[in-house]
């Protein structure tokens, strides 16, 4: 029988490991989603949208759908999904593994404030009246309506519903990869004079960063949380390899010449 596997997902990783993975033909795959989304990006394997419950719940759900591996691919900053997936591990003893990119590095030239929270990135933004670009999930805005000074260009998968309580926003659509140029033309288009964002690594949305070094723009950036210790991959290639070592493919006895 084929192992079967749960990818916690919702990045573009994910998708890939998960194609990757059903390209083999060995595995029977699940990708489960938050569903934060409204419309998600089409998925490569049959997908299970919302929570589980807590760590409790999605040991259950291992248990009871018979799953040999779970693999956290979700993005760096879920850490209570990571959290719950590590406990669920441990409840279990079903193995887990780690698909973590690894995050961007301070450039010569870059104008980087480092801080952690999105709070203290509303600090950062200081008094004065700024034009701020806001590159965050539509979940994590509200505190900006602590300072209505500033005048916001906020950029979301989705449209943010409802609208902040702000005096001075404008609000753009758009799904990634985002090229350099483009972001260049966005950020002069706005006056933008301060960008604030997560360290979320891969070159889908770094077109931001690189633009805002060549411009001289400030980058508020929200540091990492920090996550279980578990086995983890940088890489797809790498966890594809080790998924392949971990469950070889079964040999037949006429593939033996028995």
């Amino acid at each position: 029988m084929n192992a079967s596997i749960l990818i916690l997902g919702g990045t573009t990783e994910a998708r890939q490991l998960a194609e990757r993975l059903s390209e083999t033909g060995r595995f029977r795959l699940e990708l489960s989603m938050a569903g934060r989304t409204k419309a998600p990006a089409r998925q490569p394997v049959p997908v299970r949208i919302g929570g589980f419950g807590g760590a409790e719940g999605l040991g259950r759900y291992l248990t009871e759908h018979g799953f040999d591996l779970l693999i956290d691919a979700t993005h760096p900053y879920a850490a209570k999904i990571s959290a719950n997936a590590a406990r669920a591990a441990d409840l279990t003893g079903i193995p887990l593994v780690a698909l973590r990119r690894p995050g961007w590095e301070r450039q010569a030239g870059d104008r980087w404030r480092e801080v952690d929270s999105v709070e203290a990135a509303v600090a950062a933004l200081g008094e004065p009246s700024r034009r701020a670009f806001l590159a965050l999930g539509r979940q994590e805005l509200l505190p900006f309506e602590a300072a209505p000074q500033h005048a916001y260009l906020v950029r979301s998968v989705d449209a943010v519903e409802p609208p902040l309580v702000l005096p001075t926003v404008t609000y753009l659509t758009a799904r990634g990869p985002f090229e350099e140029a483009d972001e260049r033309a966005l950020l002069t288009g706005h006056g933008i004079e301060a960008i604030v964002c997560k360290n979320s690594g891969g070159s889908a949305s770094y077109g931001k960063i690189a633009a805002a070094r060549a411009l001289g723009i400030e980058v508020i950036m929200i540091r990492r949380p920090v996550l279980p210790d578990v086995l983890a991959f940088q890489t797809v290639d790498d966890l594809v390899s080790h998924v392949d070592q971990a469950f070889p493919p079964k040999v037949l006895p006429q593939d033996r010449g028995e």
